[in-house]
């Protein structure tokens, strides 16, 4: 082999290991270049289906803003309900107040009523009691022709509340049909609550 033949092989396989060697350093030199891009933006180390776009986050951040409004509207109706509940129970105790008070003041009208009534009801007793002591002071036979005009039942109670010796001599004076029915009267008065024994 000459001198020209040895000069091309060496040539030849010196460009052999040029490129031999800069396949293997060129994968490191992009492995190392992909390493830094990583450590400078996080987001080209996640997984293609993982990657955050600038709009997703526009997005999420409304998502964030809306939940937040609602939840601060949620809390104002909390808190609204609850100062309406308060309310009505105030409403509800001067309700009951009110009632009490109503009832309280019912409750003395109808004792005075009562009181006023009582005392209507003795004066008109007294008065009946005055008008049968008025006619026991007559005589029995002008007493009888009064008594003798009287309903049966009105001149029964007026009998009754004048003693039996004077009422007794009013009775023999009156109209015989008319006695007896005042008579019938008087017997009649509280009929239930006698005895068997001493029936008429």
């Amino acid at each position: 082999m000459n001198s020209k033949g040895r000069t091309h092989v060496l040539l030849t396989i010196g460009v052999l290991f040029t490129i031999a060697g800069g396949t293997r350093w060129l994968p490191q030199a992009f492995a190392t270049m992909d390493r830094a891009s990583t450590v400078n933006d996080p987001l080209k180390a996640l997984p293609q289906a993982m990657t955050v776009d600038e709009s997703d986050r526009v997005q999420n951040v409304c998502l964030t803003g809306d939940l937040a409004a609602a939840m601060e509207q949620d809390q104002k109706d909390i808190e609204q309900r609850i100062s309406d509940l308060r309310q009505d129970e105030i409403d509800l105790r001067n309700r009951k107040l009110e009632l009490a008070q109503q009832a309280e003041d019912l409750k003395q009208i109808q004792e005075q009523l009562d009181t006023r009534w009582q005392k209507m009801s003795d004066t008109a007793n007294q008065d009946l009691h005055h008008l049968a002591q008025m006619y026991a002071a007559m005589k029995p036979d002008q007493a009888a022709g009064i008594f003798d005009q009287m309903d049966a039942g009105f001149a029964a109670g007026f009998l009754r509340l004048i003693p039996s010796d004077q009422a007794g001599l009013i009775l023999a004076n009156m109209d015989n049909e008319k006695a007896y029915i005042v008579s019938v009267k008087i017997a009649a008065k509280n009929s239930d609550l006698r005895s068997d024994s001493i029936a008429p």
